[in-house]
Protein backbone atom coordinates (compact mmCIF):
# COMPACT_ATOMS: atom_id res chain seq x y z
CA UNK A 1 0.00 0.00 0.00
CA UNK A 2 1.31 3.45 -0.56
CA UNK A 3 0.20 6.79 0.61
CA UNK A 4 0.50 10.42 -1.46
CA UNK A 5 2.06 12.94 0.80
CA UNK A 6 1.89 15.56 -1.60
CA UNK A 7 2.81 17.36 -5.19
CA UNK A 8 4.62 14.23 -6.70
CA UNK A 9 5.71 11.87 -3.53
CA UNK A 10 4.45 8.41 -2.86
CA UNK A 11 5.87 6.10 -0.70
CA UNK A 12 5.40 2.92 1.00
CA UNK A 13 2.94 2.84 4.15
CA UNK A 14 4.93 -0.20 5.89
CA UNK A 15 7.94 2.61 5.69
CA UNK A 16 6.27 5.43 7.28
CA UNK A 17 7.18 5.81 11.26
CA UNK A 18 4.99 8.73 11.90
CA UNK A 19 2.93 11.38 10.93
CA UNK A 20 3.06 14.59 13.09
CA UNK A 21 1.20 17.61 12.98
CA UNK A 22 4.04 20.60 13.10
CA UNK A 23 1.59 22.83 14.92
CA UNK A 24 1.70 20.63 18.32
CA UNK A 25 5.08 19.36 17.77
CA UNK A 26 7.06 21.71 17.56
CA UNK A 27 6.71 23.10 20.35
CA UNK A 28 8.59 20.70 22.27
CA UNK A 29 12.81 21.23 21.90
CA UNK A 30 13.26 18.19 21.99
CA UNK A 31 11.50 17.42 17.99
CA UNK A 32 12.87 20.80 16.81
CA UNK A 33 15.53 19.14 17.57
CA UNK A 34 15.51 16.25 15.87
CA UNK A 35 14.12 18.18 12.83
CA UNK A 36 17.25 20.12 12.71
CA UNK A 37 19.35 17.61 13.12
CA UNK A 38 17.69 15.67 10.15
CA UNK A 39 18.11 18.67 8.37
CA UNK A 40 21.62 18.91 9.23
CA UNK A 41 22.33 15.61 7.95
CA UNK A 42 20.56 15.43 4.41
CA UNK A 43 17.26 13.79 5.17
CA UNK A 44 14.48 16.54 5.08
CA UNK A 45 12.89 17.24 2.01
CA UNK A 46 9.91 19.73 1.09
CA UNK A 47 7.28 18.51 -0.66
CA UNK A 48 5.76 21.72 -1.92
CA UNK A 49 6.82 25.31 -1.02
CA UNK A 50 4.07 26.09 0.53
CA UNK A 51 4.25 26.65 4.51
CA UNK A 52 4.34 22.92 6.06
CA UNK A 53 1.55 21.44 8.59
CA UNK A 54 2.65 18.16 9.24
CA UNK A 55 6.23 16.32 8.78
CA UNK A 56 6.40 12.53 8.18
CA UNK A 57 9.08 10.27 8.93
CA UNK A 58 9.89 7.41 6.49
CA UNK A 59 12.55 4.50 6.54
CA UNK A 60 13.31 2.20 4.06
CA UNK A 61 16.48 0.18 3.32
CA UNK A 62 18.12 2.05 6.59
CA UNK A 63 18.03 5.23 5.36
CA UNK A 64 15.37 8.10 6.72
CA UNK A 65 13.77 10.61 5.31
CA UNK A 66 11.64 13.28 6.88
CA UNK A 67 9.22 14.61 4.71
CA UNK A 68 7.37 18.06 4.75
CA UNK A 69 3.89 17.99 3.37
CA UNK A 70 1.35 21.01 3.42
CA UNK A 71 -1.20 18.60 3.81
CA UNK A 72 -3.28 18.03 6.67
CA UNK A 73 -2.77 15.30 9.40
CA UNK A 74 -6.61 14.66 8.53
CA UNK A 75 -6.36 14.73 4.97
CA UNK A 76 -3.15 12.35 5.33
CA UNK A 77 -5.09 9.84 7.72
CA UNK A 78 -8.09 10.07 5.04
CA UNK A 79 -5.39 8.85 2.70
CA UNK A 80 -3.81 6.64 4.75
CA UNK A 81 -7.56 4.90 4.83
CA UNK A 82 -8.27 5.08 1.65
CA UNK A 83 -7.17 1.99 -0.46
CA UNK A 84 -6.30 4.35 -4.05
CA UNK A 85 -2.83 3.10 -3.85
CA UNK A 86 -3.11 -0.06 -3.30
CA UNK A 87 -0.42 -2.71 -4.35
Amino acid sequence: MYIHLGQSVVVLKKGIIGIFDMDKCTLSHLTRSFLSESEKRGEVAAVSDELPKVFAVYEEGGKRKVYLSQLSAATLLKRWDSNDFEQ
